[in-house]
């Protein structure tokens, strides 16, 4: 029995309710947990659904790699570089709104805002013998201009034994010890929120044979800056006029742009007011 469903014929969903009932049972362990707030969830996706999408990963062969003290042996995998189907309709439904609920529902994050450029994200691949350093994650989509709030990985790995290692790892937010530590087996889940003291990583290098590799999925999930709409112009649809048409203008619209760039927001109530009786 898995938690979410993943169903349908061609194209496949998540079922929004379900989503939502998920979530919201898993909302109190999830936001009252150390060493911040995250979720360990076991059989998450159906296992055959990620056997299929672990068995057509992109080759590696001329791609390049993490490979330096922080990370070794790491490779990301992008929408643009997967071709298998089911592997990109998962990826989109991890970013669709039945998902997104989900995650609103057990962080108790509102306007959750998924990643279309899956910056940082995908599928990941890391050799025997990689690791990533305990590090905290970047914190603003340079693209969209928006705050990391939220990580989900899902892993890949199937008859994963404990020699092997590769657990995530998560610090305390004073770095002074690992308080949480998760073996990537097939279909367990990990839901985290990214803040600037929010520490984690797979520190310890891989011990899995050389045939085998560290496979997961990682989508990242952000909300806007709420402070920022207040520098933004507030704007109705905005209706144009072609060149030698009889299109109307809508002179109501632009009077009220005019009301509030110009008029002082104490004023502007009142000088609509004035503008619906002229």
């Amino acid at each position: 029995m898995t938690e979410l469903s993943f169903s349908g014929t061609g194209y496949r969903r998540f079922d929004h309710q379900q989503c939502d009932d998920v979530g919201n049972r898993y909302a109190a362990a999830y936001q009252s947990a150390a060493p911040y707030p995250h979720i360990v969830i076991d059989d998450f996706l159906d296992k055959d659904l990620l056997r299929n999408v672990a068995g057509h990963y992109p080759g590696t062969d001329g791609r390049t790699y993490f490979d330096r003290s922080q990370e070794r042996f790491k490779f990301q995998f992008g929408p643009d570089a997967i071709s298998h189907p089911d592997t990109l309709n998962l990826l989109a439904e991890l970013n669709s709104l039945a998902f997104i609920s989900f995650l609103e529902k057990m962080t108790g994050i509102s306007g959750l805002i998924p990643d279309p450029h899956f910056s940082g994200g995908g599928l990941h691949l890391t050799r025997s013998g990689g690791h990533l350093g305990v590090h905290a994650d970047f914190n603003i989509h340079r693209e969209l201009k928006l705050e990391r709030r939220l990580n989900l990985l899902v892993y890949l790995n199937d008859d994963w034994g404990p020699e092997f290692g590769g657990e995530l790892e998560l610090w305390d937010t004073k770095m002074t010890k690992c308080e949480v530590s998760v073996a990537p087996v097939l279909g367990r889940a990990v839901v985290f929120s990214t803040t600037l003291d929010s520490y984690h990583g797979q520190p310890n290098p891989l011990a899995c044979p050389p045939d085998r590799d560290r496979r997961s999925i990682a989508t990242y999930y952000y909300t806007a800056f709420a402070e920022g709409l207040d520098a933004v112009p507030q704007r109705t649809t905005n209706f144009r006029s072609r060149p030698g048409t009889t299109d109307k203008k809508d002179r109501q619209v632009a009077l009220n742009h005019l009301i509030n760039d110009w008029v002082p927001l104490r004023l502007q109530r009142y000088a609509r007011k004035l503008n619906r009786f002229q």
